[in-house]
């Protein structure tokens, strides 16, 4: 199981735990800040699998957080761009030992930069109704995609929401439901791709314990931003992902 030397774990957790609280607070970034972090003292590979159970444990309290009904409602609201997840994080995944990662994160983070600059310029894009369905299904491909080789799907979900003005709580809990469904897809997926295994599933689990804590502090900081604040933090959070994805890609 202790795979890392002692200053790795320790470093690994503290990562977690900070990438935790800001998942708790706007609702994503996990993935991208622990992916982001680990991939400067840890081989990519296992930097990917130590974010897997925890996103998927912390998406779970996410989604169910107000309850049974109300995830269940935005399962339904939002299937389209789930169904997608479910059908192109596997599909990408078995590729990721083969498609080079640096182009993928250039072509999803130049647009993500694009958009969240100009939504903080006080320009509105707004998805018309009547394209809203083709736009739900081609960011949940896009989702899937980057999904099953970066472990990072949320993007171009947190660009559909604020792009069809969805209210705070709904973002969050649509956030969560989404994030769980891919999760348990991308655990599946790499645990047939040999990336969770033996060694690297025991990190995994263990970097549970930081990442609930916390996530229960960024809930609470959550409940305290007024939905206009709460936007612009989703913001500045998606272009400081944007920004990093290109500076990965290099």
């Amino acid at each position: 199981m202790f795979t890392l030397e002692i200053w790795q774990l320790a470093l690994a957790f503290g990562v977690t735990l900070f990438a935790g609280f800001v998942k708790g607070a706007v609702g994503f970034a996990m993935p991208m800040i622990m992916l982001s972090a680990f991939g400067s003292f840890l081989p990519p590979e296992t930097a990917l699998a130590l974010l897997i159970v925890p996103t998927l444990v912390t998406n779970l309290a996410q989604a169910f957080r107000q309850g049974m009904r109300a995830a269940w409602d935005s399962t339904l609201k939002y299937r389209l761009h789930i169904a997608m997840l479910v059908i192109f994080i596997p599909i990408s995944a078995a590729f990721v030992r083969v498609i080079p990662q640096p182009l993928m994160l250039l072509l999803l983070g130049g647009p993500i930069i694009w958009f969240a600059a100009v939504q903080l310029m006080g320009r509105s894009l707004a998805i018309r109704i009547e394209h809203r369905r083709r736009a739900e299904a081609g960011l949940g491909i896009v989702g899937g995609l980057y999904g099953g080789i970066s472990g990072i799907w949320g993007p171009p979900l947190i660009v559909f929401l604020l792009s069809t003005g969805a209210g705070k709580q709904e973002t969050i809990r649509v956030q969560g439901v989404v994030f769980l469904i891919g999760a348990v897809v991308l655990m599946v997926s790499h645990l047939f791709s040999g990336v969770l295994n033996a060694q690297t599933l025991p990190l995994s689990v263990l970097m549970v314990i930081p990442a609930v804590i916390g996530l229960w502090a960024g809930f609470a900081a959550q409940d305290r931003l007024d939905p206009v604040r709460f936007r612009r933090w989703t913001l500045v959070l998606l272009l400081l992902t944007g920004l990093n994805l290109v500076r990965r890609a290099f």
